[in-house]
């Protein structure tokens, strides 16, 4: 069997690390591959196998030229194809053989308010096209199945393939890590992240005496949103009290992750929501809000949860588990460490695919 996968997310945040945990799985498999990416962020993958090519594409997804003029010579290799794959809900024009996408969540129908209403029906149209293209359609939840099957009427089979810990975070040594007092957050500070409830209640519990500092992951300047009071109030905290990391490495995310005392993620929406995962998996407590989807992923973990968009409620976790507290470290069973893996998962999409 020949598959042509779409690798052009594979530098992207969620979407890339699903992919690039999923792709060695794939190409591991008896059948031939055609990788549709930038060449020379594809070569590490193909360079020591005979089962798989790259299609060189510089097009955007989404973009225009991907619907309407997409380049006639990559269509004509990727139809001679038995199937196509796509890590996400875009899929560009003519394709002719079965399709199968992941969509990860449907966010932008469920908080509309995240962009404007023209922007929600250009996304509509393109999950629509997604369902109607798709042969069958992968997803990381069983309550993105949910989202997804409301909106697509159950009219195409929808299939959880779980996200999971990257390799890198299993191989981490968390044994002689000392911990900081440090609270972590790792999102952007679009209403849904529930940034501005974790704040508060940071500012809360400091004016109680929790002597920590929030370090918000990422740069300042590259966090989109269209609060701009919010932005405002960032910029008035002491930098001292709420920082950002600005842009780290991966080792350098491994050392936050595990020196730090706690992980808040106070999501209000979440497809799955990785990583309060890789920060037990690293040995850091976690504070969730109580999303039906953390409530499902995170069932029988270690994890503590408040009431999702209640400051109050936030705070006084937040006190309960650190104020006056020795912080240790934890460690996850094997059960529950490998709960989740991306092998399983990329057998699963083969195997519907095949």
């Amino acid at each position: 069997m020949t598959i042509a996968i779409d690798c052009r997310w594979i530098d992207s945040s969620g979407i890339g690390v699903y992919l690039r945990e999923c792709l060695p799985y794939f190409l591991e498999t008896n059948n031939n591959y055609f990788l549709l990416g930038d060449s020379k962020k594809l070569s590490q993958y193909v360079s020591s196998r005979n089962n798989s090519s790259i299609l060189d594409c510089s097009v955007k997804p989404f973009s225009i030229k991907e619907l309407f003029f997409f380049p006639r010579k990559l269509l004509k290799v990727i139809n001679t194809c038995d199937a196509y794959y796509s890590p996400y809900f875009n899929i560009p024009t003519s394709i002719k053989i079965p399709v199968y996408t992941t969509i990860h969540d449907i966010i932008f129908p469920d908080i509309p308010e995240l962009t404007s209403p023209f922007g929600l029906k250009v996304r509509m149209w393109f999950y629509r096209r997604a369902f109607s293209k798709s042969k069958k359609i992968f997803t990381v939840s069983e309550f993105s199945k949910s989202r997804i099957e409301f909106y697509s009427k159950k009219r195409i089979p929808v299939i959880v393939t779980y996200s999971a810990i990257q390799k890198h975070y299993l191989a981490y040594k968390t044994d002689k890590v000392n911990k900081k007092n440090i609270i972590l957050f790792i999102g952007n500070i679009k209403k849904h992240k529930g940034l501005g409830c974790l704040i508060e209640a940071f500012m809360l519990a400091r004016s109680e005496g929790l002597a920590f500092q929030l370090v918000i992951i990422g740069s300042k300047d590259n966090f989109r949103t269209i609060d701009n009071e919010f932005l405002i109030k960032i910029d008035q905290l002491d930098p001292e009290t709420v920082t950002f990391s600005g842009f780290i490495s991966d080792i350098k995310l491994g050392e936050y992750l595990s020196s730090a005392a706690l992980l808040v993620q106070p999501s209000l929406y979440e497809g799955f929501g990785l990583p309060p995962l890789e920060a037990m998996a690293l040995g850091t407590r976690v504070l969730l809000s109580d999303i039906p989807v953390f409530r499902e992923i995170y069932k029988n973990f270690p994890v503590v949860f408040f009431k999702a968009g209640d400051t109050e409620d936030l705070k006084t976790k937040i006190m309960e588990m650190l104020y006056n507290k020795e912080i240790s470290s934890i460690e996850l069973s094997d059960e529950l460490l490998y709960k989740y893996n991306f092998g399983k998962t990329a057998g699963i999409i083969m195997g519907e695919i095949e």
